[in-house]
């Protein structure tokens, strides 16, 4: 059995959606990040820096990974499924799956930020980081002009890029005539496992998550 610390954000539906196409079986631990739950003592001996998501593996000896791409990497490994074993191939999905932790994520985070949280916009903040992560999205556009996922076969990289792909337009921007980028977003979207994995943990506090709360979200992380 695997616990999954996460909220609703693109990083924590990451593993949501790789459990569920894994179909292992998982608690889920809501973290409420209005409420600052990731920075208290207790969640902090899961992971020193904070932040959702993380999980235990109590089937490998209560082992915890924090850190997204890390959790995509083990659980992949663990199940050996969506990460080829072969060297070249698994290096191109590792790739297309930094370019997601290193550049989409990040740029995309403070497009959000800057747009939607920032108490004074600055334009010319909020211009830099929509333009960036625009180039990026054109970047994955190329890739799948040739590719039906990012990496040819469905891997840990498609996982891990499209819940941020997914909230393009929260970043204040239109993919229309990226048709490649949109074709691959609609496919995905199909899914079962991207279905009921975006529902994690939303379903189990929505009801509690106030106008107030989700600024507070917006203000302590990237989205």
């Amino acid at each position: 059995m695997i616990d999954l610390y996460t909220s609703h954000t693109p990083n924590g539906y990451k593993v949501s959606i790789l459990l569920e196409e894994l179909k292992l079986p998982y608690n889920i631990i809501s973290v409420d990040l209005g409420k600052m739950d990731q920075k208290k003592p207790k969640f902090l001996k899961l992971n020193p820096n904070g932040k959702i998501p993380i999980i235990v593996d109590h089937d490998n000896e209560h082992f915890k990974v924090f850190e997204s791409g890390a959790i995509l990497i083990y659980l992949a490994e663990k199940c050996d499924k969506f990460l080829p074993s072969d060297a070249k191939e698994k290096s191109i999905v590792l790739q297309w799956l930094m370019f997601q932790m290193g550049s989409i994520g990040p740029m995309q985070g403070q497009a959000h930020v800057f747009l939607r949280y920032a108490p004074t916009k600055i334009e010319y903040a909020i211009e830099r980081y929509q333009r960036e992560t625009m180039r990026l999205y054109s970047v994955l556009d190329d890739q799948l002009k040739k590719n039906q996922f990012l990496a040819g076969d469905f891997s840990i990289a498609d996982i891990a890029t499209w819940p941020w792909v997914k909230r393009h337009i929260w970043a204040g921007l239109e993919i229309n005539h990226l048709t490649n980028l949109l074709r691959w977003l609609q496919d995905l979207s199909q899914r079962n496992a991207f279905k009921k994995g975006i529902e994690v943990p939303y379903k189990l506090d929505k009801a509690k998550l106030s106008k107030e709360n989700a600024t507070e979200i917006g203000k302590n992380i990237l989205i």
